[in-house]
């Protein structure tokens, strides 16, 4: 079995919330998903698991927090600088928040923070792979 990492985030409004990550690239997997729930899959490896807050509570007994708090921000990887913006954008333009934090730009590293719908704050990223292990040091200014 191959390792993945799905997340599961509590959602406010399931269908809003499914068109979010739709419109972000994510792909809907409908053997995951009820009323109560839906799977979407960023890659082979990644997925988030999108519950209703009474299907949330089935798991854990913790509070939700509420969607001015994070306690965790999401990085997620795009091919190029056009494409974090892209991802920023659509997250503003379906029920999110774009920009909730400084657009970082280090030349060989490049992200834009958002939020969804619900206040989980996400941050699109590109690291120019080529520039190497010391390619992007934000403190040096590259």
């Amino acid at each position: 079995m191959s390792k993945t990492i799905t997340i599961s985030l509590p959602v406010t409004n399931l269908d809003r919330s499914r068109a979010f990550y739709s419109a972000l690239g994510f792909e809907p997997n409908p053997d995951f998903s009820d009323p109560t729930a839906a799977m979407m899959v960023w890659s082979e490896n990644i997925s988030v698991m999108l519950l209703t807050h009474d299907r949330w509570r089935t798991f854990t007994t913790r509070p939700i927090p509420p969607n001015t708090s994070s306690e965790v921000a999401l990085n997620i990887s795009c091919e190029s600088r056009q494409a974090v913006d892209a991802m920023a954008e659509s997250a503003g333009r379906n029920c999110g928040t774009t920009d909730i934090n400084p657009v970082e730009d280090h030349g060989t590293m490049y992200g834009r923070d958002f939020c969804d719908p619900d206040g989980h704050v996400w941050g699109a990223m590109w690291l120019d792979a080529d520039a190497g292990p010391n390619g992007c040091n934000p403190s040096s200014g590259t």
